[in-house]
């Protein structure tokens, strides 16, 4: 099959399109012809950071596909089914074997990109927003880099569970969209104090929740919650090392949770809420955003455009 690889980690430019052997379906796992791949944050941060294991190790968490062959203890997935998956690698090549429990069944109608997309982007907004980050109704909620995949499913899914939802966000077409999305208040973190400007919007109050996904802006988004307020830090898209002081947040009484999605997709209760959200997708009431999409071939241009700053939702790949 052929496969984007790479033998050491670097820039996009590391990564070769090659034939590799095909993958071994495992006695609890199932094979996919993939159709669709979502270059995820943590692709981009294994390729450039992680020493591969070997000289044609793929890279990859999310893609969606057709079943092509079941492993013999799996019970409820068929040849020819359409799924959606993830995993720590593997994603970006024309075949996956992955275990048949990080995969999801599709719903009737949803298309192959969206559901490639969904169930790390939304299923990880919904773990931040909700389960670890408390969102209620009537709250404020900032959301750190709105455009990007993550941002995207949270300012839907806050809007959608009735709080006021602001975001960084700049560019007036991403601004537009996303307003459309939910988006209550844009902040343009390259033209205004995202501090003060949150100040302004709350009548000094700060917002209840935080959501960073980017890591570098943790210093901003302590000092924009409320004394008791919550902070969601997951990845680190930003790059470098995480490096805050954590005496404000001490004296102000406020919370901070971390997560890494990775070790969460197969407990029962988040794996159900991405089914629920994919039937959701499927109905139109959740809308996964695509910027653009690149042939596998061109899987180092690609990345090197999901890393750019101009993007609104996921970058996909099609083998």
């Amino acid at each position: 099959m052929k496969a984007a690889i790479f033998d050491r980690p670097g820039p996009p430019e590391v990564l070769r399109y090659a034939d590799v052997p095909d993958p071994i379906c495992q006695r609890d796992g199932v094979v996919i012809r993939v159709e669709a791949i979502a270059i995820e944050g943590g692709d981009l941060i294994n390729r450039a950071s992680s020493i591969p294991p070997d000289s044609s190790f793929v890279v990859g968490f999310a893609a969606a596909g057709v079943v092509i062959e079941v492993g013999e203890n799996v019970p409820d997935r068929q040849v020819g089914q359409k799924v959606t998956s993830f995993d720590f690698a593997g994603s970006h090549a024309e075949l996956r074997a992955v275990a048949a429990s990080r995969t999801w069944p599709l719903p009737e109608g949803l298309d192959m990109t969206a559901a490639a997309a969904l169930p790390i982007a939304f299923g990880t907004a919904h773990h931040c927003l909700f389960a670890r980050g408390g969102l209620k109704r009537g709250e404020t909620v900032l959301i750190q880099a709105g455009a990007g995949g993550v941002g995207v499913a949270a300012i839907q899914l806050a809007r959608r569970a009735g709080a006021t939802v602001l975001s960084t966000v700049s560019g007036a077409e991403r601004v537009n969209r996303l307003i459309a999305l939910g988006l209550d208040h844009a902040i343009d973190h390259r033209a205004v104090d995202v501090v003060d400007e949150v100040a302004r919007l709350t009548d000094g109050r700060g917002v209840d929740l935080v959501i960073d996904p980017v890591g570098t802006t943790l210093r901003t988004s302590l000092a924009v919650l409320r004394p008791e307020g919550r902070l969601v830090f997951v990845g680190n898209a930003g790059g470098p090392e995480l490096a805050l002081d954590l005496w404000p947040a001490l004296q102000a009484n406020q919370s901070l949770f971390g997560v890494f999605m990775g070790t969460q997709f197969e407990k029962p209760d988040v794996y159900a809420t991405v089914a629920r959200m994919l039937e959701q997708a499927a109905l139109g009431e959740l809308d996964v955003v695509i910027d653009r999409s690149f042939p596998l071939a061109a899987a180092a241009e690609a990345h090197a455009c999901a890393e750019g700053s101009s993007r609104l939702g996921r970058i996909i790949l099609i083998p």
